[in-house]
C-alpha cells in the first residue's frame, strides 16, 4: 500500500528537499504541498493524506491550529510534527493538539522515512522519554482538556491494573519495561495499553502521557 502524504512547511526549498526523499521510495508518494496552516487544512480535507508532514512555526494559521483542525476533520490522517529543537514549546502543543509524534528537522532522511511509516500504520513516533522531557517542561500550561469521553470520568472507567500501566506508560516506561515494574507479561501490558486508549479514546501512546499529566496522575519533576 502506498502511503500519501502532504507536505506543509513555509519554506519551499525544504519541501523540495523532503519531496525527493519522499520520492525516492517505492512506496511512498507526495500527495500534495502546503506553504501554510489554512492550505494545509483545505488540502487535508481534500485529498485524505495518509499522513501530514507539518512544520509548527508558519505565518498566519500555525501548524498547531492546523493539526488540531485536521485531527478533528479527518479522523484517518495521522499529522507528524517537524520542529527545530526536542525540547520545543511548539512541539508540545502539536501532541496536545493530537499529533501522533514530532521529528526533528535535522533528522536523517532514512529517519524521516521510518517515522512516516510508523504513523501511517497508527503508532507513535516520539520516544516517551523525550515526550515526559516535554511535558515536564511545560506542565504548568496544561489545563484539563475535556475532550470527549477525557476528564475524570474517564480516569474512573480504567480497572486499578489499568490505571497502574497508564502511570507507567507516562512515567516513559516501554511495554517491556512496565512487565518488570508490575510483574506481569508483556503481552499483557500490550493488551492493557490497547484497552486504555479505547476507553479514553485516545489514538496512541503520546496521547496517553498527555492524557495522564493533564489529570494529574503524574507529578512532573
Amino acid at each position: 500500500m502506498t502511503v500519501r502524504v502532504l507536505l506543509v512547511d513555509d519554506q519551499p526549498l525544504l519541501r523540495v528537499a523532503f519531496s525527493m526523499v519522499l520520492d525516492s521510495q517505492p512506496d511512498l508518494e507526495v500527495a500534495g504541498e502546503a506553504d501554510d496552516g489554512a492550505a494545509a487544512v483545505r488540502l487535508a480535507r481534500e485529498l485524505q493524506p495518509d499522513v501530514v508532514l507539518m512544520d509548527v512555526r508558519m505565518p498566519g494559521m500555525d501548524g498547531i491550529e492546523a493539526t488540531r483542525e485536521i485531527v478533528a476533520s479527518c479522523p484517518e490522517t495521522k499529522v507528524l510534527i517537524l520542529t527545530t529543537f526536542d525540547l520545543d514549546e511548539y512541539a508540545f502543543s502539536g501532541l496536545r493538539a493530537g499529533a501522533s509524534g514530532f521529528m526533528l528537522k535535522n533528522a536523517q532522511p532514512e529517519e524521516l522515512l521510518a517515522a512516516i511509516r510508523v504513523v501511517a500504520a497508527g503508532e507513535a513516533v516520539v520516544a516517551p522519554r523525550v515526550t515526559r522531557r516535554l511535558l515536564d517542561a511545560f506542565a504548568d500550561r496544561l489545563p484539563a482538556t475535556g475532550r470527549g469521553g477525557q476528564g475524570p470520568d474517564a480516569v474512573a472507567a480504567l480497572t486499578a491494573r489499568e490505571r497502574d500501566v497508564l502511570i507507567q506508560v507516562a512515567r516513559g516506561l516501554s511495554n517491556a519495561e512496565i512487565a518488570a515494574e508490575l510483574f506481569l507479561a508483556e503481552a499483557t501490558v500490550k493488551t492493557h495499553v490497547s484497552r486504555i486508549l479505547t476507553k479514553l479514546g485516545l489514538r496512541d501512546r503520546v496521547q496517553a502521557v498527555v492524557f495522564a499529566y493533564e489529570q494529574h496522575l503524574v507529578i512532573p519533576g
